[in-house]
């Protein structure tokens, strides 16, 4: 069974026996993309090294059979296995050793790629391992994945004649006759004699429309020949393409991690050679012969490691200076060495209340659309903490003598409405991670602002010299830290739900949410009681966020 891993998740496991190819289109290294674009774990038992690239094979140097033993055995003993996935092997040595390990360790799913012909001509399977391989591998083996002339070459090798391939029934012929050497299941892969479209032989490359795999299995009950089994025709549109180095070894490899994570043969085979079709149309064009494939087409990588999409997003060029024009605001860093004037902040208050009705109504709106209970309550919380908030604002405003009567009549300054009506339309108009970004300034920033005003040398940290020390510490409080902290694992556990693209869209959200919240706290702050000299700093500032 599949190994588990600490969130809980199963995580196939592949062992690949096989060659390394040093150019990284091929054998080993193109088994590891493979499987690991399945989404399954891949480990590896090197049969030989290899010196080629895309235009042929340079060398090769065969590990040794008891150091390839104790490959196989140390993965085996200690991660285990699900499938096991063998390609190049090179030797009678080797497939001897492989089999007895296979026996061994009793591992029952075997998906035999038979490395005998390379893409540029080269013979990588002597004759004496081709008998091996047929006598010691195929009547334990779950699916065989020869293409033409390596099904061709194995009846050969078994004394049955070579059948040239003129019609798809031709194809049918030699997988019925592979798969009675002792494979479970054998794939003829027709790559090397595409077809036009009615089937017939295609004589020259204008004709060559289509490709027809032929997958023969056990009898099943579905699709059956009288006595040969269960037999599916795979066709797929033939690629004129240069870029097939590898293909075979990835397919297998997909079929493996398909097995590997449950599924059914004839699904298992469909789904690989449908992977392999888009990593030969997507190929990135290497070399100079016959290139590699695309091996993660439909790997959809982010741009952050996981838990790091805050640092990803405040580290951006296009989001960097927006955050630290916010963060480092004229306002705030007046309010940390105390001499941000009365009128300003008493201002700030009474339109702060005001903001944070509309807060408070953006975090019910994310409460409603939320998925499910954790985040229901996540941003139900957050509305109760705004409402302690403004009593915090009330009892401030108290000691400058403005009633709560007073703030509740103030009019919404024009800054602040563009503010929270934004964020208010991306809940209307987006999803609820959307919203969330929208919000994130907000929540995020005043931690950030207060931490660094908290540790600056430049502040005034005491009542006496500072009237605005006793607000700043509520943000360094521990209600609060706890929720900047519960804010951002929030965050963090849903962006990497997201699509890269969807990502770069989130991404704007947060900056136009995070200029608005600039403009807002700018506003706040030109009061006619200001100082000639902060007046003229915040206009620039303004200038700047603009």
């Amino acid at each position: 069974m599949s190994a588990s891993n600490d969130s809980g998740r199963t995580l196939p496991r592949v062992l690949v026996i096989a060659g390394s190819d040093s150019s990284g289109g091929a054998g080993l290294e193109a088994d590891q993309k493979v499987i690991a674009a399945h989404g399954c774990y891949a480990m590896t038992a090197t049969t030989a090294l290899t010196a080629q690239n895309t235009q042929g094979v340079y060398g090769i140097h065969e590990v040794p059979v008891d150091f390839l033993r104790k490959q196989i055995d140390a993965v085996v003993g200690d991660v285990g296995v699900d499938v096991v996935k063998t390609g190049m092997l090179a030797s009678a040595g080797t497939i001897e050793a492989v089999a007895q390990a296979l026996q061994d360790h009793k591992l029952k799913t075997l998906v035999i790629d038979p490395v005998m012909i390379a893409t540029t001509g080269v013979e990588l399977l002597p004759h004496s391992a081709s008998r091996a391989l047929c006598e010691k591998l195929l009547p334990i083996a779950t699916i065989l994945t020869p293409n033409v002339p390596e099904a061709n070459k194995l009846l050969l090798e078994t004394g049955h004649d070579q059948r040239p391939v003129q019609s798809v029934a031709d194809l049918e012929d030699i997988a019925i006759k592979v798969q009675k050497l002792g494979s479970k299941w054998v794939l003829v892969k027709g790559g090397h004699s595409p077809f036009r479209r009615d089937g017939t032989e295609a004589k020259t490359e204008d004709e060559m429309e289509i490709v027809v795999n032929v997958l023969v299995g056990p009898a099943s009950g579905e699709t059956k020949r009288d006595t040969e089994g269960e037999m599916v025709r795979i066709e797929m549109p033939y690629q004129r393409s240069r870029n097939t180095h590898g293909t075979g070894c990835s397919l297998a490899s997909a079929i493996a991690s398909n097995l590997a994570k449950g599924m059914d043969m004839v699904p298992a085979v469909k789904a690989g050679i449908r992977y392999v079709d888009a990593a030969i149309r997507t190929a990135p064009g290497l070399g100079q012969g016959n290139g590699p494939l695309n091996h993660f087409h439909s790997v959809k990588a982010l741009p952050f490691s996981s838990g790091h999409f805050l640092d990803y997003l405040l580290e951006r060029p296009d989001v960097a200076p927006v955050w630290d024009r916010y963060i480092h605001h004229p306002f705030v860093m007046a309010m940390g060495d105390g001499t941000l004037p009365r009128e300003s902040f008493k201002g700030y208050l009474m339109q702060d209340y005001v903001y944070l009705i509309h807060y408070a109504r953006a975090n019910a709106l994310a409460s409603y659309k939320a998925k499910n209970i954790e985040d229901v309550a996540g941003s139900a919380a957050i509305v109760a903490n705004c409402f302690r908030e403004m009593n915090l604002h009330v009892q401030y405003c108290a000691g400058f003598g403005i009633s709560k009567e007073q703030m509740e009549k103030t009019e919404e300054h024009q800054a602040c409405t563009a503010y929270t009506r934004y964020v208010l339309d991306i809940g209307q108009s987006e999803d609820w991670f959307a919203l969330q970004m929208a919000l994130a300034p907000c929540l995020l920033g005043y931690g950030a602002i207060a931490k660094h005003l908290h540790a600056s040398p430049n502040s005034k940290a005491n009542e006496t010299d500072n009237l605005y020390w006793t607000w700043i510490t509520n943000y360094v409080a521990d209600d609060y830290t706890t929720a900047v902290k519960a804010g951002r694992e929030l965050l963090e556990r849903h962006a990497v739900l997201q699509s890269s693209g969807r990502i770069e869209e989130l991404v704007r959200v947060f900056v136009h949410a995070t200029k608005v919240s600039d403009n807002y706290l700018l506003l706040q702050t030109t009061g006619r009681n200001m100082e000639h000299r902060r007046r003229a700093e915040l206009t620039k500032w303004f200038d700047l966020a603009i």
